[in-house]
């Protein structure tokens, strides 16, 4: 009889220990299923305001930026240095207040590139390899090269390739 009874507890506990193995392997399923279907509503559902704003990117207007017309070729010109040669190679761009203007600009085209090899053929290495001596020549290519023209003028000079070197 006792020999019954412990294969009777012997048995519930191997089919009481399948219970809770069952037990826990549903919990835990029912656990995923729950994280599973909060992370869908979330992104699924979540409201449009709940996410940080996007800052708008600026937009730059038409007019803000003119009409672009770029000198070719480069200008290469000997430079003012009175100690030994030095050479300039400068790519200009012109920037220029209305599309009208680029037809005055190609109709003056050898004028305008006379003043500017004048400007630059007057300047030393030294004034050319310091910023402030750079934007000190766009400042007067601007004002040359606006006394120049009839019909409009150019807004700004960009240097898109600019080089000092020795011979």
């Amino acid at each position: 009889m006792a020999d019954e009874e412990r294969e009777e507890q012997q048995a519930e506990e191997k089919t009481g220990g399948g219970k809770g193995k069952l037990l826990l392997i549903a919990l835990l399923l029912l656990i995923l299923l729950g994280a599973g279907g909060g992370a869908a509503y979330f992104f699924l559902f979540a409201k449009k305001g709940d996410k940080k704003e996007e800052v708008p990117k600026p937009t730059v207007s038409p007019e803000a930026v003119g009409v672009m017309y770029k000198l070719e070729p480069s200008f290469i010109v000997n430079l003012a240095d009175p100690e030994m040669t030095m050479y300039a190679r400068v790519s200009i761009t012109l920037e220029v207040s209305a599309p009208e203007v680029v037809l005055e600009v190609q109709k003056r085209e050898p004028i305008l590139r006379d003043a500017i090899i004048e400007i630059l053929s007057n300047k030393t290495s030294r004034e050319l390899r310091s910023p402030e001596g750079r934007e000190q020549l766009k400042l007067e290519i601007i004002k040359r090269v606006n006394t120049i023209l009839v019909q409009g003028g150019i807004r700004n000079v960009y240097f898109t390739e600019f080089v000092v070197q020795a011979e």
